[in-house]
C-alpha cells in the first residue's frame, strides 16, 4: 500500500509540474485573482478523473486504437500552436495585465475555459491515462493506492500553483514581466507541439 501510494505521488508530480497550457492558464488565473478556487478545483478534479480512467484500463484501450491517439495528437498540436501564437501576440503588445478585466468574466466561462484547457492538452491523456495507467497496473491489487498518490499530487499542485501565484501580484503591472512570461510560455507551447508532432504514438 505505502510503496504504491508514494510511487503514485512522486510519479504524478514529475509529470504535472512542467508548465504547459493547462498550468499556464491556472497560473494566469491565480495572478489575476479571479475564480482561483474553481479553476484549481476543476483542473484537479479532471486530472483525478483521467487518472482513475487510466488505472481502470482506458490506457490499454487507447494504446490499442492508434486512431484515437492520432486524433488527440493533431488536435492537441494545433491547440498548443494557437496558444503559443496568442502568447507571442501578448508579449509583443507592450501591455501589462489588466487584473480587473483579464480572463473569463463569469464563473461558468471560467469553468468552461478550465475544462477546455485541461481536456485539449494531449499530454494529459498521454501522461495520466496511458502512462500512469500502465505504471499503476504493475502494482496489482495496490494499483488504486497508486492512483490515490497521483491524485494527491494533482490536488496539491494545482492549488499551490493557483494560490501561490498571488505572491507575484506586485509584478502584474509591469509590461516587462508579462513580456518575459508570455514569451517563455509561447516557447514551451511550441516545443510541446513539436514534440507531439514527431513523437511515436503510444509513447
Amino acid at each position: 500500500m505505502i510503496p504504491a501510494l508514494v510511487s503514485g505521488l512522486f510519479t504524478g508530480l514529475s509529470l504535472i509540474v512542467a508548465i504547459g497550457a493547462q498550468n499556464a492558464f491556472v497560473l494566469r488565473q491565480g495572478l489575476s485573482g479571479r475564480f482561483v478556487f474553481p479553476v484549481a478545483l476543476v483542473s484537479a478534479v479532471l486530472d483525478v478523473a483521467l487518472i482513475t480512467l487510466g488505472v481502470a484500463g482506458l490506457g490499454a484501450l487507447l494504446e490499442s486504437v492508434p486512431f484515437l491517439l492520432g486524433a488527440v495528437r493533431w488536435l492537441g498540436a494545433g491547440y498548443l500552436i494557437w496558444f503559443g501564437v496568442s502568447s507571442l501576440r501578448r508579449a509583443n503588445s507592450g501591455e501589462s495585465m489588466d487584473v480587473s478585466g483579464s480572463g473569463p468574466a463569469t464563473l461558468s466561462a471560467a469553468v468552461i475555459a478550465t475544462a477546455t484547457f485541461s481536456l485539449l492538452n494531449p499530454h494529459v491523456y498521454l501522461d495520466t491515462v496511458v502512462f500512469l495507467g500502465s505504471v499503476a497496473a504493475q502494482f496489482g491489487d495496490s494499483r488504486w493506492w497508486f492512483a490515490v498518490g497521483a491524485s494527491i499530487a494533482s490536488l496539491v499542485w494545482f492549488f499551490a500553483l493557483a494560490f501561490g501565484a498571488k505572491a507575484l501580484s506586485r509584478y502584474v503591472a509591469n509590461p516587462k514581466f508579462w513580456k518575459v512570461l508570455d514569451t517563455v510560455i509561447a516557447s514551451i507551447m511550441f516545443t510541446l507541439a513539436l514534440s507531439l508532432i514527431v513523437m511515436p504514438l503510444g509513447v
